[in-house]
């Protein structure tokens, strides 16, 4: 087969109708994120609320890193009647989107500047659903398709992810731009109506996983649920560790420290905006819409990668540009608010942003077994946030205590660990 044919064929992959398909998912898991992470953090600190009480707020995030507290019950409890409509997971899916639109329309007539508390628990009500619709999401997306078509499945997902993104950063830094903060978060939450449409229309995957056991007619309520709690909350566990032995706590340190780096950035992006100079509107159009294409082009060169050089070989190349992408962020806090410094440091962190999370997901997704798809993915999605979260809290501390220069500078140190385990981890190769 010649080279052309080969490239054709790599990019024909795209064209799959269930990678397709993941483009609006994508759009649904997308959206909410941003609306409890960086656009909060701008209305926070439009608002007036303390650079470490910003931070703080990055801990809100916690609750993606333990969904897989309660993935068990997302990945084998049926939903009755909606069950038997829609299928397990469009069922779940459906639940999870309609918790958002209520806590976002909540939320949109709420003050933090006279209430703070309040858009807390809103947020967290927000994040919990949203977790809730990642688990779900993710089991549909590992199942739909075999192994190979994993990393434009990943590459298409973080498509319409970073779509939803930009609507949620973006369109809502315009909104509260033009009109207010309570406009945008009520037009966001009309947004999760393509959510809502997309688990409509598509079709529930034909899942292979391990037997549904029952116990039989005679067998108490306690013994059923016992039987439950071995398959469903036990059984994925100790499922990953007997494939991979003591290469398990290898890979579950690495999964813990691939985005330290990105997340303790990325809490204190926008306040780092605002406090230098730029607008809403600014930071709207280059930061977000113009970053965006390079955000694009990274998850492409990221799918691309896994095609070509498979799905642990590209996890060093996505190490290494984030940690390194975040240096330009010190240099943008020396120069202050110069639009065409602020557009090369987004436009190279987006790329690096993107290539690396395409690359990551695939690299999840082989960890995986098909007998535990929810169970186990949100397992390692949590721990990838878990760490960073929790130190991303004290990111407003660390501003206040020093300047944004020693700030990133930190942020980008963080990610050595992460270029170090990538390096053994590519050389291991694919796990079992």
């Amino acid at each position: 087969m010649t080279a052309p044919d080969t490239a054709a064929r790599t990019w024909r992959v795209f064209l799959h109708p269930r990678v397709l398909g993941m483009l609006f998912l994508g759009f649904s898991a997308g959206l909410p994120l941003p609306l409890v992470f960086a656009t909060l953090s701008a209305w926070l600190a439009t608002a007036g609320v303390s650079k470490a009480t910003i931070g703080m707020f990055a801990w809100i995030g916690i609750t993606y890193s333990l969904k897989f507290t309660w993935a068990p019950f997302v990945d084998r409890l049926s939903l009755t009647l909606l069950d038997r409509l829609l299928g397990r997971r469009r069922s779940w899916m459906l639940v999870a989107q309609l918790g958002l639109v209520a806590a976002l329309l909540a939320m949109s007539g709420a003050d933090p500047a006279s209430d703070l508390g309040l858009v807390a628990w809103l947020a967290l009500a927000v994040a919990f659903s949203s977790a809730t619709q990642d688990i779900v999401i993710d089991a549909y997306r590992i199942e739909a398709v075999q192994a190979e078509v994993q990393g434009a499945m990943a590459a298409t997902y973080q498509f319409g992810y970073r779509v939803a993104m930009l609507a949620s950063g973006a369109g809502a830094l315009f909104i509260a731009d033009l009109w207010s903060w309570s406009a945008a978060y009520r037009a966001m939450a009309a947004l999760v109506l393509v959510g809502v449409a997309t688990v409509l229309v598509i079709d529930e995957p034909v899942s292979q996983r391990a037997g549904h056991s029952t116990a039989g007619s005679r067998a108490s309520s306690v013994e059923r649920l016992t039987l439950w709690l071995a398959t469903a909350v036990v059984g994925p566990f100790a499922d990953f560790f007997r494939r991979n032995g003591g290469w398990a706590i290898v890979l579950l340190g690495f999964i813990a420290s691939y985005r330290i780096s990105d997340l303790i950035l990325g809490v204190m992006a926008n306040p780092f905006y605002i406090d230098i100079g730029f607008s809403l509107s600014q930071i709207a159009a280059i930061a977000k819409v113009f970053g965006f294409g390079m955000t694009l082009l990274g998850a492409a060169l990221g799918g691309l990668a896994v095609a070509r050089y498979g799905v642990t070989r590209p996890l060093v190349g996505g190490a290494l540009l984030v940690a390194s992408t975040n240096l330009l962020f010190a240099w943008l806090a020396n120069q202050g608010p110069q639009l065409s410094i602020l557009t090369l440091t987004i436009s190279a962190d987006n790329l690096a942003a993107g290539f690396a999370g395409t690359v990551f997901i695939a690299y999840l997704s082989s960890l995986t077994s098909v007998a535990y798809t929810a169970t186990q993915y949100a397992l390692f999605s949590a721990l990838m946030t878990l760490l960073g979260n929790f130190i991303g809290g004290f990111s407003g501390r660390v501003v206040e205590a020093s300047d944004w220069v020693s700030f990133f500078l930190y942020a980008s140190a963080m990610g050595i660990p992460a270029i170090l385990l990538s390096v053994v981890v590519a050389r291991r190769g694919v796990a079992k």
